[in-house]
């Protein structure tokens, strides 16, 4: 009944919603049907290339976070001592205590032009223009990474410690090196947190409306962008919930590839 009630009714409401015709600041269904949204989304080049940046931004960023975030999981996982143990998680999860605008703006005052790295860099003669580190894809890309890095460690650390030392152990024994063991058993095993990590990352990247918004500065144009400008600065519901729909699918999508990548890594068992 709860799955109904906070799923089902709101994505039934919003599917119905974007086939009703756009008209500004009517939010009421109708009965009268229309795929002119969809048309006007495909048809135009300024919303279906939002999809396109919105998915490969959200790659990136998957990608980014699992190249950050497996040696992290990896030495907590590995971390024996309790203290320390206990110190890493408390690292890892103080960066998701803070809210996400601060740490926005915490990252503005570091990129800016006037910021400290390229004051830094200014001031040693490395540069002799501020970099351009913000109001760009590469700044929207740090602050996702940035936001959804910790959700990749949590999601690996678990499968990580489920991993028994003694398969390690018994590669080396039979002459394999460290990395001839990690490629071999480690990291092939931990393959299910490294997809479920890559689907959330993934999920929260895509659906991000505040990381584009203060470090993309609106030049970095992505689906939720698209989706805020129609309903709060346009009133046009119809139109910005037919986007929404697209959204929704594009990570259905994500969630089928994801699911068949688990099928072929599990030996067809899910």
């Amino acid at each position: 009944m709860t799955f109904i009630v906070f799923f089902v009714i709101p994505v039934a409401s919003l599917l119905g919603l974007s086939f009703n015709k756009s008209v500004a600041g009517v939010i009421g269904l109708s009965s009268q049907l229309t795929l002119d949204n969809f048309v006007r989304i495909f048809t135009r080049a300024t919303y279906y290339e939002a999809i396109l940046r919105s998915v490969w931004i959200s790659a990136i960023v998957s990608a980014v976070s699992l190249i950050f975030g497996y040696p992290l999981a990896y030495v907590i996982a590995k971390t024996v001592n309790p203290g320390r143990n206990t110190l890493l998680m408390i690292l890892v999860l103080s960066a998701m205590q803070l809210d996400m605008v601060i740490r926005m703006f915490g990252l503005m005052v570091l990129l800016g032009d006037n910021g400290l790295i390229n004051g830094f860099l200014l001031s040693m003669g490395l540069v002799s223009k501020p970099l351009p580190l913000m109001y760009n894809t590469f700044g929207v890309i740090v602050g996702l990474v940035q936001i959804t890095l910790p959700f990749m460690v949590l999601s690996l650390i678990g499968i990580i410690k489920a991993i028994h030392p003694s398969l390690e152990e018994a590669a080396r024994a039979l002459g394999a090196s460290r990395f001839q063991a990690f490629f071999s058993i480690i990291l092939p095993l931990s393959m299910p947190g490294i997809l479920a990590g890559t689907l959330l990352v993934f999920a929260l990247s895509i659906s991000s409306y505040v990381v584009p918004a203060l470090m993309g500065g609106w030049k970095v144009i992505v689906l939720p962008i698209h989706i805020y400008q129609q309903i709060a600065e346009v009133g046009r519901w119809q139109f910005g919930a037919a986007i929404a729909v697209v959204l929704f699918v594009t990570s259905i999508i994500a969630v089928a590839i994801y699911h068949q990548a688990a099928i072929r890594t599990s030996g067809g068992r899910t």
